[in-house]
């Protein structure tokens, strides 16, 4: 009985708060915020099947609330450029490879990577911020932007339809295990937390031995040393000018392109 209540508790909660619940929660999460909005689709999904909330409003509120966080991250990009998606990457556990990864679907695919950004947690955090760094049209962010938010919501939707039994089972059997439960997964993320932030400390200890600050290379330069700079950056439209001198050759390329790159000479790999 009691892990009857509680199961009907947390539904009758959702249930309540409805719609509100579910465009506050998206708005919030889609604001850079990490509170994640699945388990409530999920759940909002097996009220849909009970007749308890109806699919159209719900999938309203989450893309409209989609598309106001988003919007506000689009003209961030567009006045503030790469500062905004430097500090985006910045609260990421892996700052050094969201932009670049993010920057590599815009080159290859455009707009239309905003259709399954938001299955993707590293792409959907700079994926706005970056549309409008790309200063593309905001018609054109609305439309690809609000398909992927209208996508996103109605596959996890549907999956809680389809599930609503199988949810309800899952419920019941973490109200059981109570505390147990909060503190295993607890416990889980706090670990999976720090071996990332472990990685990352390392990684950015191997680049200190290596690293060189723009300022040194420009000396070195200056001072005639025979250097050959390889330009990481992204080949979008709106990115920095090419260094004079500096043969830009995206990461995927590297292997492709090694010939390019001559072996007598110190190599210099500029990404930022």
């Amino acid at each position: 009985m009691p892990d009857h209540l509680a199961m009907h508790g947390f539904m009758a909660f959702v249930e309540r708060h409805g719609y509100a619940l579910l465009f506050s929660w998206v708005l919030v999460e889609q604001s850079a915020i990490p509170l994640p909005s699945v388990p409530l689709l999920l759940a909002v999904g097996a009220l849909i099947h009970t007749g308890r909330l109806h699919i159209v409003p719900a999938i309203a509120c989450c893309v409209m609330a989609a598309l106001i966080a988003d919007t506000m991250w689009f003209q961030l990009g567009r006045s503030n450029g790469r500062s905004v998606l430097r500090f985006v990457c910045r609260v990421s556990l892996e700052p050094d490879s969201c932009v670049r990864q993010t920057e590599s679907a815009f080159v290859k695919y455009g707009m239309s990577c905003l259709l399954v950004s938001k299955f993707v947690p590293g792409l959907n955090a700079v994926a706005a911020p970056l549309a409008g760094n790309s200063k593309s049209r905001y018609w054109q962010f609305f439309f690809y932007d609000g398909a992927g938010a209208l996508l996103w919501s109605a596959a996890y939707l549907a999956l809680g339809f389809v599930f609503s039994e199988q949810l309800e089972t899952v419920v019941a059997y973490a109200s059981r295990m109570g505390s147990s439960l909060f503190l295993l997964v607890v416990g889980l993320f706090v670990l999976w937390i720090g071996a990332k932030l472990i990685q990352r400390r390392r990684f950015i200890r191997q680049l200190d031995i290596a690293r060189i600050t723009p300022e040194e290379l420009q000396d070195r330069l200056n001072a005639g040393e025979d250097l050959f700079i390889v330009d990481l950056r992204s080949h979008l439209p709106e990115s920095p000018k090419l260094i004079p001198g500096a043969a830009r050759i995206s990461p995927e390329d590297l292997t492709a392109r090694s010939r390019e790159i001559p072996r007598d000479r110190e190599i210099v790999l500029f990404c930022s």
